[in-house]
């Protein structure tokens, strides 16, 4: 390994965490990312601290458990008085390049009101030198499409919808984007062009993908590469109007999401897809993951070719997961593992970690422990407003004593321009919060203002009876509530907490 350290940090979008070959999925065909677990350490219980896309990467980015860093729904503003990944590259002599995007809304104290930014989901998180941004217009990938001589639609999100007449829901049609001009394939086109341009001078790349994300419309030939008969049937009441009688939240859910933000042109409710038709949208959602997979292979092998593999550090993970049917449910929402856990695999190519290839961990692990873990091997500091630790020890086979038993997760619910909960359950804005813990025994889940719910693991893995106010599991309901106090006590931020005033002057402790 020569003086040079690359990171590669691939980050794909709403890719269920369990869905790795490495993992049990064996019906995946993945040959690249089964190489990169061969060669690296698969997480096999690793979640995001929250969802949708903008919470979930501002904890990827920061270290920060969402508690903390506030940026509680997409298009909610990131405080800028936090550092992130990219800054600290920055002080470490790194240029952060990004391909694909953070959803980030900026902290309207640093900008005028008429800021363009303040129009769109989101936009690139400070810090990152963007070398192919996909966000917030999608202009840089639509151009490259019509100067690959493809006529765009007046509509030009329309390429995604299938071949032929539009249809309601999944579909096994393929979409009409070739594969060569899809925004997987662009993605990779920039990534490349970055590593090409190096010139083999050290870098670091988050070169995000937008899949497996919806519109769930696969181009040819991967519309095709699964068949539905072969995927895994949906953990879900037997209707949705079962499941929805599991709590409020649940149930504004199941009632309000609607298949068109998932096919692109569907008009029912997600609810009302039946085991045929969740069938086919997973059998999509897999042919998208094999797209990945392929274009992954292409720069994994460009690596190889310049020399660089064993230079580099790989890290793929995932912002959140996807319900993909379960409990009656598509997206990313609520308090359902489905929502929360991610794929996690470091390739560490230092001799140290030697010893440890192709390993699973079964250890509770945290979307916040990616940038600790990134700094720690490249050698900078990890700021103290980081919640979460570095993964590096066990790449190396040490099984650090300290480590977490549980894991936790938040997720907000306040109105948003694209969705009411807020006011269908007719909760105040600042209380529409729930907080996880949840270990291999028991989950529970605490309301600012709704009531609880307490899963038992070992009797009812698919979640679907509330032991909440179940006298035979009020002890255990008492101390999983115990357990969330004492983290948030423990993680609250403190990032100027080390320091104080002394006779001596200021005095910097660490944790």
């Amino acid at each position: 390994m020569s003086a040079a350290k690359n990171v590669l940090l691939i980050v794909v979008d709403q890719w269920r965490g369990l869905m790795l070959p490495k993992l049990g999925a064996d019906y995946l065909k993945l040959p690249n990312i089964e190489r990169l677990s061969a060669e690296g350490v698969t997480f096999r219980n690793h979640f995001t601290q929250a969802v949708p896309c903008g919470p979930a990467r501002a904890s990827l980015l920061t270290g920060q458990y969402l508690m903390n860093h506030r940026a509680v729904q997409n298009t909610v503003p990131l405080d800028s008085r936090f550092t992130n990944l990219a800054h600290e590259l920055r002080r470490g002599a790194y240029d952060p390049a990004l391909v694909g995007y953070t959803t980030t809304t900026p902290d309207p104290r640093t900008t005028g009101p008429h800021d363009p930014r303040f129009l769109v989901l989101g936009d690139i998180m400070d810090g990152f030198r963007p070398v192919g941004a996909f966000e917030p217009y999608r202009d840089a990938y639509f151009g490259w499409v019509a100067s690959q001589g493809f006529k765009l639609p007046q509509n030009r999100e329309d390429i995604w919808l299938p071949e032929g007449e539009p249809g309601a829901g999944a579909t096994a049609r393929p979409a009409r984007i070739p594969k060569e001009l899809s925004d997987t394939a662009w993605f990779t086109e920039r990534g490349l062009s970055y590593l090409h341009g190096r010139g083999g001078k050290p870098w670091f790349l988050h070169l995000g993908y937008y899949r497996p994300h919806p519109p769930f419309i696969a181009s040819a030939p991967y519309h095709a590469m699964y068949r539905p008969e072969d995927m895994p049937r949906p953990v879900r009441a037997a209707s949705a109007a079962e499941e929805a009688g599991q709590h409020p939240l649940l149930a504004y859910y199941v009632n309000h999401i609607n298949q068109s933000s998932f096919f692109q042109d569907g008009k029912a409710a997600g609810s009302a897809m039946s085991d045929e038709e969740v069938a086919q949208m997973r059998a999509t959602y897999c042919g998208l993951m094999s797209e990945i997979d392929d274009q992954l292979g292409r720069v994994f092998d460009f690596l190889k070719a310049t020399g660089q593999w064993d230079d580099t550090l790989i890290v793929f993970t995932c912002d959140h997961g996807e319900q993909l049917g379960d409990h009656h449910l598509l997206g990313k929402i609520g308090y359902c593992d489905e929502s929360y856990r991610i794929p996690m695999i470091v390739r560490d190519p230092r001799p140290e970690a030697n010893g440890t290839r192709g390993t699973i961990v079964e250890r509770f692990t945290e979307t916040i422990d990616t940038m600790p873990t990134i700094l720690e091997w490249l050698g900078l500091p990890v700021p103290r407003q980081c919640d979460g630790s570095s993964l590096l020890p066990f790449c190396e086979g040490e099984m650090p004593a300290d480590w977490r038993t549980e894991v936790h997760y938040e997720f907000d619910f306040r109105d948003l321009h694209y969705s009411k909960p807020e006011s269908a359950l007719g909760v105040p804005m600042d209380k529409c919060s729930l907080a996880v813990v949840q270990d291999e025994a028991f989950k529970y889940v605490h309301f600012a203002a709704l009531p609880p719910l307490f899963f038992d693991l070992r009797d009812d893995p698919g979640q679907l009876v509330n032991r909440a106010g179940d006298p035979a599991y009020a002890a255990q309901q008492a101390d999983y509530a115990a357990r969330m106090l004492n983290w948030r006590l423990g993680f609250a931020e403190r990032t100027l907490t080390g320091y104080r005033a002394t006779p001596k002057g200021l005095e910097v402790r660490a944790a």
